[in-house]
């Protein structure tokens, strides 16, 4: 049977985990609702992030065309 994977998980991080559940008043679930919800923050940052850089790149495309034309 194949061991499972480790990962390399660092002090902070069991601070960070121990904070946040600390924040939650020791409950599991409001715990994870927690994470879920910045999950969910994050993702939206990232999307828009993404649209940003897409509208960035349409327009300096747009606007080498407009200098190589002239």
């Amino acid at each position: 049977m194949a061991e499972p994977a480790s990962f390399p998980f660092s002090p902070s991080y069991e601070q960070a985990c121990d904070r946040l559940i600390a924040m939650c008043n020791g409950d599991p679930r409001s715990t994870i609702k927690a994470l879920i919800l910045a999950n969910e923050y994050l993702e939206t940052e990232l999307s828009e992030l993404r649209t940003k850089a897409v509208n960035l790149g349409a327009t300096a495309r747009r606007s080498r065309h407009r200098d190589d034309a002239a």
